[in-house]
């Protein structure tokens, strides 16, 4: 689903919010939870599942082009674990 989409079917879903509306309502939400994850390191939605945080330790890597081995920095990315009620929905 893309962003359009998800959307179309929030407004339709409440006839009284235009699309514009809508649309500053979800960038809003997204916002707060990338700022959320920011600060504390996490952020949970019950029932939906948890977004965390995670390290990766440095390490070496090969390039495929030529094989040559390639030093990898270490980073940060988020990871998001979902939650049982989700995971019973699938």
């Amino acid at each position: 689903m893309t962003k359009a989409e998800l959307l179309d079917v929030i407004a339709k879903a409440n006839s009284e919010m235009t699309k514009k509306q809508v649309g500053e309502v979800v960038d809003a939400v997204f916002n707060t939870v990338a700022k959320a994850i920011k600060k504390d390191g996490e952020f949970s939605y019950p029932g939906f599942g948890s977004f965390k945080v995670r390290q990766r330790k440095a390490r070496t890597g090969r390039n495929p082009q030529t094989g040559e081995q390639i030093k990898i920095k270490a980073s940060k990315s988020v990871g998001f674990k979902a939650a049982k009620a989700f995971k019973d929905k699938l």
